[in-house]
Parts: structure tokens; C-alpha cells; sequence
């Protein structure tokens, strides 16, 4: 199984910014799509943001202009920068990798554990 660790979550005022990192296990990533997505409290995983293996990235209309993920190198790692970060941000974030970049969430291989972003 590919293993995924995130990190960088934590507690910010509306308007700050954060920096998610996840690294994969493995190299085979560099064949593989990885993405973010978020999960609110009672609420379902939404994609936030793809990146495709030949460099492509995709993002959710939320966060046009705010977020923007790393670019391919290294190929197992995906940063995301959020910049102007809203109270509606607030949500757990997870890393997940899959053959393909799909948009819902039950088409994800592999998950990390999560990490905690809450904006104030």
C-alpha cells in the first residue's frame, strides 16, 4: 500500500495562510495522480485540488485564486499553499493518490491520516 503523510495544519485568523505538505511513500507516484481534499464537520470529502502525472492541476471553483499546489518535483510530494484563508476553510485535509484524477472521493486509492486546518 502507498503510504501518505501530511502535515502542516493548524489554527489561523481569516485572511492568514498555510502550507499543506504530504509525501508518498513511494516512487511510483510519478504515475499516479495526487490531490487534496477536504472534509467540513458534517459534511462529505470534496476535492480541492489535482495533480495529474504529466503536470496537469486542476482546482475546485472555491479555491481559484487562493490555494495552488506544488509543482512535479519531487513527483511523491504535494504541497498546497493557502492563502486567504476563510472560516468556511476550516475542515480536515487529506492527501490521496489513484491511478487517475477522479473528482469524487470513493474513486481514491490511498489516504493519509489527515490534517486539521481551522480558520478563525
Amino acid at each position: 500500500d502507498v503510504q501518505l503523510v501530511e502535515s502542516g495544519g493548524g489554527s489561523v485568523q481569516a485572511g492568514g495562510s498555510l502550507r499543506l505538505s504530504c509525501v508518498g511513500s513511494e516512487s511510483t507516484q510519478s504515475f499516479r495522480c495526487m490531490a487534496w481534499f477536504r472534509q467540513r464537520v458534517g459534511a462529505g470529502r470534496e476535492r480541492v485540488a489535482a495533480r495529474a502525472s504529466d503536470g496537469r492541476i486542476a482546482y475546485a471553483d472555491f479555491v481559484k485564486g487562493r490555494f495552488t499546489v506544488s509543482p512535479e518535483t519531487p513527483k511523491n510530494t504535494l504541497d498546497l499553499q493557502m492563502n486567504g484563508l476563510q472560516s468556511g476553510d476550516t475542515a480536515m485535509y487529506y492527501c490521496a493518490t489513484s491511478l487517475a484524477c477522479h473528482t469524487s472521493a470513493s474513486m481514491w486509492d490511498d489516504w493519509g491520516q489527515g490534517t486539521q486546518v481551522t480558520v478563525s
